[in-house]
């Protein structure tokens, strides 16, 4: 669903693709058939997004179409960890299942930053300018 524009910086993790737009916006695209990460691996992957950042807290567009599930110990320390970086999310899918599973989470982990499912790039992006 989202492209990634050619002049991007983009970086590359094991489980999704990630860059910031003109605006200050991280995207994400998560990968499809990737393994989840252990929990070891996702507290080095959020350090390593940190960095990415520069400890802002940031409004992310993120492609949820091949989204996994993950386990209880992973929603919880991303619940924890995720509102130090992050002002708002806003998802974009095109498949049911990614949608039902960022919903779920989002569902069972209230945060305290505004999160939203949208169908499409361009209203996705307008929603999160208001958080910019």
């Amino acid at each position: 669903m989202l492209k990634i524009p050619k002049n991007a910086k983009v970086q590359e993790w094991p489980t999704s693709t990630s860059w910031i737009d003109e605006d200050g916006i991280l995207y994400s695209i998560s990968k499809k058939g990737v393994a989840e990460p252990s929990l070891e691996d996702t507290k080095k992957l959020l350090e390593e997004f940190k960095e990415m950042v520069g400890g802002k807290k940031m409004c992310m567009l993120v492609d949820v179409t091949h989204a996994m599930e993950s386990t209880r110990e992973m929603r919880d320390y991303v619940a924890e960890e995720f509102p130090k970086y992050v002002k708002a999310i806003a998802m974009v899918s095109d498949s049911a299942l990614g949608k039902m599973l960022a919903n779920l989470f989002f569902t069972l982990k209230s945060q305290p930053y505004p999160t939203k499912m949208f169908n499409n790039e361009i209203e996705a992006k307008a929603w999160l300018k208001q958080y910019l």
